[in-house]
């Protein structure tokens, strides 16, 4: 019996790990499930934001990347949170609001959710068992290629328009569109 209860876990723990980016979903401001599936065969950048951050800036940056590489197949996705100093006290359409306002930006904002601790959505443990830590603070970015593998992971001091991110961004693009041809 023992044998069939770690087997068993073996088996849980290996589908665990198996997940896709692909395989999760969230809800748009106005309550809308948003499937990640919609997004295959695009590089896909994903931030945990805040609105009250030292770090809020970056949606800025993060607008001008998605203007820059959305006609070359970049999705930027912000996934709004609260869990670090309270820095996101606003509602789902507040957030948005806030974003769409301040900064001008028009990639999709995703509901808030919790992206650390024993609470952690699904999401963000897959995410944070990819990069092999949690998520330490606002504005921790994940960059997927267009087939849904894991690619990088930015850190909050990381600006999404630093030449590091753009390179990258730009040699993923630059495939995507060659596979096209």
């Amino acid at each position: 019996m023992r044998q069939l209860i770690c087997i068993l876990g073996f088996m849980v723990s290996i589908n665990a790990f198996a997940q896709s980016i692909y395989d999760f979903s969230l809800k748009d401001e106005n309550g809308k499930e948003v499937k990640f599936d919609a997004f295959k065969g695009k590089t896909l950048l994903i931030a945990n934001i805040a609105t009250k951050c030292g770090f809020t800036g970056q949606l800025e940056d993060l607008e001008a990347l998605y203007k820059k590489y959305s006609s070359q197949g970049l999705m930027v996705v912000g996934v709004p949170s609260n869990d670090f100093n309270g820095q996101t006290p606003e509602g789902n359409k507040e957030v948005v609001k806030f974003c769409r306002l301040n900064y001008g930006v028009t990639f999709p904002i995703l509901e808030k959710i919790v992206v650390t601790g024993k609470d952690i959505h699904p999401l963000f443990a897959y995410l944070t068992k990819l990069k092999d830590g949690s998520v330490k603070w606002n504005f921790e970015k994940f960059l997927f290629n267009k087939d849904g593998e894991f690619v990088d992971y930015y850190l909050s001091m990381t600006n999404p328009m630093s030449e590091k991110v753009v390179k990258k961004i730009d040699s993923l693009t630059k495939s995507e569109d060659q596979s096209k041809k």
